[in-house]
């Protein structure tokens, strides 16, 4: 039969299918232990530590196990042989083995042989498909490092730069842009890169911009490519169980926890990151050698930055207790499968236990025979039993401060749920949240006979409404809903604002004091106008002081004899009528109203056009027959080209008519 593991010796091969199945319960183990020790512990640092520590103890395991069952074999046994069974070591003088009747010496069957030879094929085969899997994705970066990367602009590199030399190393790194991610993301061991897709450039803030990177430079002084690394190769070589996998993975997330914490701590401002997050969920794509920023389950990276993983407590003790059974069970297997192996490759020892649960001891008495007699029962679970119950014991006290801090995160969530709110997104709690939304606050408001939905309580939160303003402005303007006190916070209308203006005669009603808030319109600029003889009304001031008129214009119109009431006042602000441009047409001979500068002022007459009109020889024209002729284009220009044709005794009228008749010189 040709196999993968042709021209591997027989012992060799048994030897390593036998380390192959110990390591299903060692694995197992392994994982147990450390699920115990993750749910006493907080530090995403100190979690990941503990991950990567138990998938080297796994990695350590089936060398261990191969070694000493290596050394365990003897030459004297021959796979398949009936009734095989022998001791180790030298024999020992005046000593015979004798097997009683009672008590036959196993047999190794001929299958047992055959069937870990398959083991090893099959474990031979699936290691062979994912060195495959391991070395295409090394081809991809290579290939995407060698002709899909460009360097980042000037501005943006000297930005990450800046940002390095503050998370306090000064290693060189390459920062590169790359249209096939679409998240930023570190790779390289010797020359680390830090790759900066288009897309999250143009979609994310430059304060989210600076903190995925400063997670992925966390990866970078971290070492975690070289971790990456050997999770690979464990992945690759004890691919069959299913607690590699899982470890492994428990150190990806905590991996990007400590990287995460890193990034908040450079950028110090966890919301914003966390929406970094959010927008980057969609566009995950990238190699598995690659270090993403939004790599790991998002909704439990949020949750966690903002402090919101109260649920998570509520498992830990479900989950201690399905790993102390998972390692119960992993040990009692695994002192089964010791006795099996032990039996199948021969013991050195003087009493070594067998498959069919016998073991062979020294009898005492004439001729020192050794005889076989039924093992006793392992006292394995028993002495496991004893240790798990002592180690809760000894963190009892941890695991009711614990409970203490989940207890308080969990009275969060049900005092909403008390205070009505029974179906919030995750979305909508964390906002609630962040913006300090209180159970206290949520009753105090609907106290009040207010129902504001999660959006609009959030809104309230953040402009400061409290119930004291909404209960003094409620004194004042009737019944404001919920948009209008927002509307009125934002603008910084307070009780006493409103008071004011109220006591002016003025409407008092929210779409008023927002619009002369937004206005500027203070109880002083309102006594001044009245001061000078205006009768203003909401509106009126509103729309006054929307057009730029303030007392001093006021003011100056009156001085040149305007008594203007507030529509023509607003009429001639529109139109750019100042002061001066009066003075200048009054000094010219015109005495022009405010209608009439209203439409001299929108036909473009100036004073300089007025003063030319005269020198041409038009000297008593009124204001109508000024703006007549500046509405046909009769300019001094065409006035002189007209008398250099020998047209004499032009009138206005005749200009006009020549106009008209589009006769031009």
């Amino acid at each position: 039969m040709t196999t993968l593991a042709h021209g591997i010796s027989p012992e060799w091969l048994e030897a390593l299918g036998w380390t192959l199945l110990h390591f299903v319960w060692q694995g197992a183990a392994l994982a147990a232990l450390f699920a115990v020790a993750n749910t006493l512990c907080r530090q995403a640092t100190t979690r990941y530590a503990l991950a990567v520590i138990a998938l080297v103890l796994m990695m350590a395991a089936p060398v261990v196990t191969f070694t000493r069952l290596m050394r365990q074999k003897d030459p004297a046994v021959r796979y398949g042989a009936p009734g095989a069974f022998a001791l180790a070591g030298k024999p020992v003088q005046g000593v015979s083995v004798t097997a009683r009747p009672s008590a036959p010496a196993p047999e190794i069957p001929v299958s047992q042989h055959s069937g870990l030879l398959w083991c090893v094929e099959a474990w031979f085969f699936g290691v062979v498909v994912l060195s495959l899997r391991t070395a295409g994705g090394l081809l991809v970066i290579e290939r995407m490092r060698r002709k899909e990367l460009e360097p980042v602009g000037r501005e943006l590199y000297l930005q990450c730069i800046a940002l390095q030399l503050k998370m306090g190393f000064e290693r060189a790194i390459r920062y590169c842009e790359c249209d096939r991610l679409e998240a930023p993301a570190a790779f390289g061991w010797i020359r680390p890169v830090v790759l900066l897709p288009v897309r999250a450039l143009s979609g994310l803030t430059e304060d989210q911009i600076e903190a995925v990177i400063a997670h992925e430079l966390a990866h970078i002084r971290r070492l975690d490519c070289f971790v990456n690394l050997f999770q690979i190769g464990v992945e690759t070589l004890l691919f069959y169980h299913p607690a590699v996998w899982w470890v492994s993975q428990r150190i990806r997330t905590e991996r990007e926890h400590c990287c995460d914490d890193e990034a908040v701590g450079v950028c110090g401002d966890a919301v914003n990151y966390a929406r970094a997050l959010t927008l980057m969920e969609e566009w995950r794509t990238s190699p598995s050698l690659v270090m993403a920023a939004n790599r790991s389950p998002l909704s439990q990276r949020v949750v966690r930055l903002l402090g919101l993983d109260g649920a998570a407590g509520r498992f830990r003790v479900a989950g201690m207790a399905v790993a102390v059974a998972c390692l119960a069970g992993a040990m009692l297997a695994g002192n089964v499968f010791l006795g099996v192996a032990r039996a199948a490759l021969g013991s050195k020892t003087s009493a070594a236990q067998t498959p069919s649960g016998l073991t062979i001891t020294q009898e005492q008495g004439s001729g020192s025979a050794i005889v076989v007699r039924p093992a006793k029962a392992s006292t394995y679970a028993k002495s496991f039993a004893s240790t798990a119950q002592a180690g809760q014991d000894k963190d009892k006290d941890k695991g009711q401060k614990a409970n203490g801090q989940t207890a308080n995160k969990e009275s969060y969530l049900d005092a909403m749920e008390a205070a009505g709110f029974k179906n919030l997104s995750a979305d909508e709690l964390i906002a609630m949240k962040v913006q300090g939304v209180t159970p206290a606050y949520v009753r105090e408001i609907h106290d009040l006979g207010m129902k504001p939905t999660p959006e609009e309580f959030i809104g309230m939160r953040v402009e400061g409404i409290t119930p004291e303003y909404i209960r003094e402005m409620r004194s004042i303007a009737p019944n404001p809903n919920i948009d209008e006190l927002m509307g009125m916070k934002v603008q910084g209308i307070t009780p006493q604002y409103a008071n004011e203006m109220r006591g002016l005669g003025l409407e008092a009603d929210p779409e008023n004091l927002v619009g002369m808030k937004v206005q500027g319109i203070t109880p002083q600029y309102v006594n001044e106008m009245r001061g000078l003889g205006l009768k203003t009304d909401t509106d009126d001031l509103i729309g006054m002081k929307v057009q730029g008129i303030t007392p001093e214009y006021v003011k100056g119109m009156q001085a040149l004899g305007f008594k203007p009431d507030t529509e023509e006042l607003i009429g001639l602000k529109v139109q750019g009528v100042t002061p001066e441009y009066v003075r200048r047409m009054q000094a010219t001979g015109l005495r022009p109203d405010g209608e009439n500068l209203i439409g001299m002022k929108i036909q473009g007459i100036t004073p300089e056009y007025v003063k030319s009109m005269q020198d041409a020889g038009f000297k008593n024209l009124d204001i109508d027959e000024l703006i007549g002729a500046k509405v046909q284009g009769i300019t001094p220009e065409f006035i002189e080209k007209a008398r250099k044709q020998g047209f004499q005794n032009l009138t206005l009228d005749k200009l006009m008519a020549l106009k008209e008749a589009g006769v031009d010189f």
